[in-house]
């Protein structure tokens, strides 16, 4: 059962993944140059708020070395590459295997 929910998140994370390209496309055709929408901007449009207590967090609790140069470089790629690749890991790593005994002929 959890295999099929953290499946069906993947395709979710997914098709977001395209509308971003498609919002990033229209308004690149709009501007009439290239818009690429970074995941932090993204993210603190919707939730400002767990952005900062993120932050806050990681800083405080883990390590600030790891907020500046490693998720700031996250939060600065384009959220559709970022959201597309976990749904496609996700996915990926929720596929059943099968055995190449069970794909050998008898």
């Amino acid at each position: 059962m959890f295999m099929f929910l953290a499946r069906v998140l993947g395709y979710w994370m997914i098709a977001a993944a395209i509308v971003g390209i498609v919002i990033d496309g229209t308004k690149s055709i709009a501007a009439n140059a290239l818009v690429i929408t970074p995941l932090g901007e993204t993210w603190f449009t919707l939730s400002p708020g767990s952005l900062n207590a993120l932050q806050a967090g990681i800083q405080r609790h883990i390590s600030p070395y790891l907020w500046d140069p490693v998720l700031q470089w996250v939060l600065m790629l384009p959220n559709w590459a970022v959201i597309g690749g976990l749904g496609f890991l996700i996915v990926w790593l929720t596929t059943a295997k099968t055995r190449t005994a069970d794909k050998l002929p008898a």
